[in-house]
């Protein structure tokens, strides 16, 4: 019993030792690759961050490591340091091997190896650092494996990063490495360069068809390209060697831009706005919340770009329009939600991946499953342009034939209505013959009366001219010869011009005289009729020394009031003026005295002026 007991206790623990001990791995020359996995990486993750190799590589640590629980260990804590340990055994084997990290977005990597007792040595490298610092100029990060050692090496690998990554370690031979390295490249210039077909190609169809839905398609395929070499390293080794600030965020940039312009594109492609504005109005309120979150990430917390998970929903959204629009009718639809579909299919399978849900091989399959899935994207979303443009040709040619058919419709009832307007017309040019010959015949005695009737109007026009000058001889001989009443009077003066242009005519027989400076030479002033001196600029104007200057009635009232006191000698009241002119009796009785000392003053003058006296009155 004590042996069962015994041989029990020595299974237990050669069991217990199998199950921890960590498994080397060898540096074997018939294994062209090994992915490290499980119980050959053992984890410790140092939640302070503070831990260096003389700490981690201590005896007492080294129960802390714990065997990795996943095919693929991977970081989930940005304030973490991550600790791995491998063991690599040396063999016979020829050919030189080195360490492969797939993640192109961690930020730092440090490798640590003893070279002698106690003193251990460091690589470091990472997307924080610029390109050049790297040993091997590749997209992905890679140690070279120093072969100059006996028996095992233990290797400790530090890991900060800001955004979850995935530490694939591959073990590879150079030789192969080379080789998968370039197949890797080639296949990648033929991702980039379908790329750039489809862009071409759209870009083309825009130019075609002035349609902006093109050109936000050929923005999306940019954008996609853009984030394909901002993912995978590409762009870091080739575009942006030295700036490792801007690959940090290079990422989230393109996806912004491909979820703005495919959602852009979406809108447009689909005529939502039209068929279906729920959800054109979903899209916008997504594109401003987008861009909101975007600048959040850009200028605020550059972290927050790992959430790509949110690129899941333009997805959503693009596929949920394209199926609605697809069960309306419009059948370019169905290329639209296929490719749409292959998209959702790539997020998922990298949803799967980050989650670690079940057992997924590691292979190209499943590595490039996303950037296979844009292109099938691509091809199929161009196969729904390509059905836009057949059935918009198909429309254009049907609408093209009813044309025809309706021009050739409308040339048959022109014929027609042009035969029947040819015999009206040929009707009714002989109608116009025989009446222009009647017209004809009466324009010839019209224009016998027409000229006997312009010698009559000449006679009378002769006689008309002799009857004005009576009629006007007559009315000024009454207003020199007669007192004429207020109503009379106005029809000779009617208004202030006629007054004004009466004052300069009497002030031209008098000629000019400057009453500043004695001066008679003049140009003509600013004011009508008035006069501006040559000598010393003084202006004149028409009622300048006159009986009216500074006067503040009508011109032909005072006029009229000048003539009747004078006609009547001064003896008219200050009432009756009043009432004549509609006045105020104060203003007729100032102006009647100072017509009156005038008068008085000037009457030898006066003395046998007859009928043209109350003109000379007109000057003080």
């Amino acid at each position: 019993m004590s042996k069962f007991l015994s041989v029990l206790f020595f299974l237990i623990i050669t069991i217990c030792r199998t199950v921890t001990c960590q498994e080397i791995v060898k540096l074997d020359s018939e294994t062209k690759q090994h992915i490290l996995s499980y119980n050959e990486i053992k984890v410790f993750e140092d939640k302070t961050g503070k831990l260096d190799i003389g700490n981690i590589s201590s005896a007492e640590f080294d129960a802390s490591f714990k065997s990795s629980r996943t095919f693929v260990p991977k970081t989930s804590n940005s304030k973490s340091t991550y600790w791995y340990k491998i063991r690599l055994e040396n063999t016979n084997a020829k050919g030189a091997f080195l360490l492969e990290f797939y993640d192109q977005t961690i930020d730092d990597i440090r490798i640590y190896y003893q070279n002698k007792p106690g003193s251990f040595r460091l690589h470091q490298f990472g997307a924080q650092l610029p390109f050049e610092k790297r040993q091997i100029h590749h997209k992905n990060f890679t140690f070279n494996v120093n072969r100059r050692f006996e028996g095992d090496r233990t290797y400790y690998i530090a890991v900060k990063t800001e955004q979850p990554a995935a530490v694939m370690i591959v073990l590879k031979k150079v030789n192969w490495f080379i080789q998968y390295g370039l197949r890797e490249y080639v296949l990648l210039g033929v991702l980039y360069g379908m790329i750039l077909v489809f862009c071409l190609y759209n870009l083309v169809m825009f130019l075609a068809v002035r349609q902006k839905q093109y050109l936000f398609y050929v923005l999306y395929n940019l954008s996609i390209g853009m984030f394909e070499i901002s993912s995978n390293g590409i762009g870091f080794q080739y575009l942006w060697p030295g700036s490792p600030g801007w690959n940090e965020i290079a990422y989230g940039v393109a996806l912004y831009l491909a979820a703005i312009f495919s959602m852009l594109f979406t809108r447009e492609f689909l005529h939502l706005k039209h068929k279906v504005p729920v959800l054109d109005k979903i899209i916008l309120s997504y594109l401003s919340l987008r861009t909101v979150f975007f600048l959040i990430c850009l200028f605020i917390n550059n972290h927050w770009f790992v959430y790509k998970v949110i690129e899941v929903i333009p997805v959503l959204l693009a596929l949920i329009s394209g199926i609605v629009i697809l069960r309306k009718g419009y059948y370019p639809a169905r290329f639209f939600v296929a490719g749409y579909s292959f998209i959702f299919l790539g997020i998922l399978i990298r949803i799967i991946k980050v989650l670690n849900i079940g057992k997924m091989p590691f292979g190209p399959a499943n590595f490039y499953s996303l950037s296979f899935c844009l292109i099938m994207e691509m091809l199929f979303v161009t196969f729904a342009i390509g059905d836009n443009i057949r059935l918009l040709k198909k429309k254009k040619e049907k609408a093209q034939k009813r044309i025809i058919q309706e021009l050739e419709s409308k040339q048959k009832l022109k014929d027609k209505l042009n035969v029947e307007l040819e015999n009206k017309v040929a009707l009714r040019t002989r109608e116009v013959l025989e009446k222009s010959e009647i017209i004809e015949a009466q324009n010839k005695e019209l224009l016998v009366q027409a000229e006997a009737i312009r010698k009559m109007n000449e006679l009378l026009s002769i006689d008309n001219t002799e009857l004005k000058k009576n009629i006007t001889e007559v009315t000024e001989a009454r207003v020199m010869s007669k007192i004429l009443s207020y109503e009379e009077f106005i029809k000779i003066y009617p208004d202030n011009e006629t007054c004004v242009k009466f004052l300069h005519e009497l002030k031209e027989q008098r000629g000019f005289k400057c009453r500043k400076c004695n001066h008679t030479d003049f140009y003509v002033g600013h004011q009508p009729y008035s006069k501006r001196c040559a000598s010393c600029d003084y202006e004149e104007s028409v009622i300048n020394g006159t009986i009216f200057q500074n006067s503040r009635i009508p011109l032909n009232k005072a006029f009229y009031m000048v003539y009747i006191v004078y006609t009547t000698k001064g003896k008219i009241s200050s009432y009756k003026l009043a009432e004549i002119l509609e006045l105020r009796q104060a203003t007729c009785w100032a102006n009647l005295n100072k017509i009156k000392s005038l008068m008085q003053e000037r009457k030898k003058e006066f003395k046998g002026a007859g009928e043209d006296g109350w003109n000379k009155l007109v000057f003080a």
